[in-house]
């Protein structure tokens, strides 16, 4: 039979815990964590609870002891006690539960959220705890970190009469957003970790550019909005000033962005900048690392960056500095004994690269190698030296990275 139940929130209820064990315990923690004082009686008592309650006898229990309790929580187990209890009940003003026997139950416990001061119940009528705590979770899990600092904000605003409606549900869409930065590794869907596809599964809007394989792309699913937002040298569809401008639109409405970026956010993809940008905008954001293809795209080609009396130390650079302006500061790091230089985005440098390899003399007949595609069914890898890297590189097309050591020799000759 369903039971009609009306949720209400009590304020400084008395209330009355009978027993002393494991189920005792639960009642007694959620009484406790919402800073609900009771008293409870038991012969013997769990440890823990003792930790949780300042009002304990330790007796055998008695009706006389509700005394001015008007909530009364059986958790003994006990027939004889539940049936004194429903007795004592049709001539007192009491509100009983009977742990786990909903029938004799005039309140049921809901699933509440820990978010304080934001409380969250939820109730299954005493059908299935199970069920309301797995809800309660699912509801918990979408509540932001930063509630507690936000309502306090909100009540200094209610005792100054200062609430403004229409803002505040202006900053709960954007306290509700939330922004993610994607590793996406090389491309290879296989690679991805677990997170980053939990991510791409779960997002409203996804934004990507030209880097992002069409397979990752297809475990985007069709409800999510895809907006394209890459960038080619030469070719922009969008600056970064309008991909922030587009996180902030999408934020603006509680939406879930993820931002997916090639290899790993932080390695050369400009993901940092994006992070600074939502942080001064009070825009929650986590970062999910990736592969970087500084490290991965090596290994798939079969090269390792670090290798016993080869390579003791590598270095990860890019040819490209801010506004588009050519970088070669790291050309030096070639004269490195057992050291491995990773070029990445280093393609359309070569020549550049050739020239100030010349002027500071590193030896033509570097070991080089070009990866191209890595992981990807059309994965190309090019082996050569120094002084034939640039017919080497013919036919190679982007994304592409450039190693320079003698792993390339030791390891794919």
């Amino acid at each position: 039979m369903r039971n009609n139940t009306l949720p209400i929130l009590l304020k400084n209820p008395k209330i009355l815990l009978i027993g002393g064990g494991n189920v005792a315990l639960q009642k007694a923690q959620v009484l406790s964590h919402n800073n609900i004082e009771f008293s409870i009686i038991s012969q013997q008592f769990n440890n823990e609870i003792l930790k949780l309650c300042d009002n304990i006898r330790q007796k055998k229990f008695k009706l006389k002891d509700i005394g001015e309790h008007s909530i009364i929580i059986d958790a003994t187990g006990n027939e004889k006690v539940a049936k004194k209890l429903l007795k004592y009940k049709k001539t007192h003003d009491i509100l009983l539960n009977v742990v786990d026997v909903p029938k004799l139950c005039d309140f049921y416990f809901m699933a509440l959220t820990k978010n304080r001061p934001l409380q969250i119940a939820v109730s299954s009528n005493g059908a299935s705890p199970t069920a309301a705590q797995y809800f309660r979770d699912e509801c918990e899990a979408l509540i932001p970190e930063n509630i507690s600092e936000y309502l306090e904000k909100k009540q200094q605003q209610r005792d100054n009469n200062m609430i403004d409606v229409e803002k505040t549900n202006e900053e709960l869409k954007q306290l509700t957003s939330k922004v993610y930065l994607v590793g996406c590794g090389l491309g290879d869907p296989d690679l991805l970790t677990l997170k980053a596809y939990k991510i791409i599964q779960e997002a409203d809007v996804v934004l990507h550019d030209n880097l992002i394989s069409d397979e990752i792309m297809a475990l985007v699913p069709e409800a999510s909005t895809k907006i394209y937002v890459g960038k080619k040298k030469g070719h922009h569809s969008k600056s970064q000033h309008d991909i922030h401008e587009t996180i902030l639109k999408y934020t603006a409405k509680g939406l879930t962005v993820a931002r997916l970026k090639s290899g790993d956010p932080f390695i050369f993809g400009r993901g940092a900048e994006e992070l600074l940008f939502l942080n001064e905008h009070d825009i929650p954001c986590e970062v999910i690392p990736g592969i970087s293809s500084a490290v991965s795209a090596p290994l798939v080609a079969g090269i390792p960056i670090t290798a016993r009396d080869y390579a003791s130390s590598f270095s990860v650079v890019s040819p490209h500095s801010k506004g588009h302006s050519l970088n070669l500061t790291w050309i030096d790091l070639l004269h490195k004994e057992n050291h491995t230089v990773v070029v990445l985005m280093g393609l359309s440098r070569i020549p550049e690269i050739l020239e100030e390899a010349k002027v500071q003399n590193i030896p033509s007949n570097m070991p080089c190698a070009i990866i191209s595609n890595a992981s990807r069914p059309n994965q190309k890898v090019a082996t050569c030296t120094l002084e034939t890297l640039e017919e080497a590189s013919t036919g190679m097309i982007r994304p592409s990275i450039l190693v320079f050591g003698n792993v390339v020799n030791a390891f794919l000759d």
